[in-house]
């Protein structure tokens, strides 16, 4: 039955982890400490996403042009402005930092191994997928700290000190990562579930330290049912727009069925493993807790969305 609630095993993860947060957040002495390892978990996590993401594949799978392309665009394009949309809806109804981060999960990269996992499970076009995850979060390293700052106006400004902590902790690892490739990729490919493993912990590690501090700042005595009521319906009609949205562009791009499934997932689909990272870089702790809200909200709901979607088209195109 819990398989069925949560198809994906990372979601009861994130909850035990925002629980966690809420009962036992990092205090005093010991925050240092914890922001330093999340640090280290954060710069841990881009080096593994570099090793991991294959150039030979991303480089042959662009010359689909088109799939690319409308992934690119509706991923940093199309969920850019509904998430811009989402922040003016709820900007006077909700918290400042809470509503923007609405803005914040507009202008993130798609998920990598759960938007090839819905994609091969709905009979996508799975080797164009993996092209697209990787596409996107070697795009999204640098686009979406750029497309936040150009949407979020003052909220969104980036110093130079804010610009040389996301290369050193996000890009530098990265790029350290692919150089690594030759030597370390056959080792994460053949250990992939101990890969997994460390990849998720060092999210939850960067979500548990960004959430501990908008705990100790009072996040939830600023909440009240009715605006984590608002936060709920506005992921809800944000899921529905983007999961119908990508799922039209993909019609209007005239794809064929299994590149307008591949679209789907990579297009609608948002990543809390650079989420959660990029917050922590870009905001101070307790802010960055509040702006990850609505990713951490979304995130979930996206992958239960797609777990039970995915049996559906792929039942679909056989009839």
């Amino acid at each position: 039955m819990l398989s069925r609630i949560f198809p994906d095993r990372f979601v009861p993860v994130l909850l035990a982890t925002i629980l966690l947060a809420s009962l036992l957040p990092v205090r005093g002495a010991a925050v240092p400490i914890a922001q330093g390892l999340s640090t280290a978990a954060i710069v841990f996590l881009f080096f593994l996403n570099g090793v991991r993401l294959p150039r030979d594949e991303v480089l042959h799978g662009i010359r689909n042009w088109k799939l690319q392309g409308g992934a690119l665009t509706f991923c940093f394009g199309a969920m850019a402005l509904l998430g811009l949309a989402a922040q003016a809806a709820t900007a006077s109804l909700l918290p400042a930092t809470l509503a923007l981060g609405f803005l914040f999960l507009g202008i993130l990269p798609s998920t990598v191994q759960s938007a090839t996992a819905a994609s091969s499970l709905a009979g996508g076009n799975v080797a164009a997928s993996v092209v697209a995850a990787a596409l996107l979060n070697l795009s999204g390293v640098i686009v979406s700290p750029l497309l936040f700052a150009a949407l979020a106006g003052s909220a969104g400004e980036i110093s130079g000190a804010g610009a040389l902590r996301i290369v050193a902790i996000l890009l530098l690892p990265f790029i350290a990562g692919q150089f690594a490739q030759r030597w370390l990729r056959p080792w994460v490919l053949a250990h992939r579930g101990l890969a997994t493993f460390m990849d998720r912990s060092a999210i939850a590690i960067a979500v548990y330290v960004a959430f501990s501090a908008a705990v100790v700042a009072g996040i939830w005595d600023l909440l009240d049912g009715r605006e984590i009521g608002i936060v709920m319906g506005a992921v809800a009609l944000l899921l529905a727009l983007s999961f119908g949205g990508a799922w039209l562009f993909g019609a209007l791009l005239r794809l064929k069925r299994p590149d307008r499934i591949t679209l789907l997932f990579s297009g609608a689909q948002k990543s809390i493993a650079v989420g959660a990272p990029l917050a922590a870089t870009l905001f101070p702790p307790a802010v960055a807790g509040m702006v990850l809200v609505p990713i951490l909200v979304y995130h979930m709901a996206q992958l239960i969305l797609s777990a039970w979607i995915a049996p559906v088209l792929n039942r679909s195109a056989r009839v």
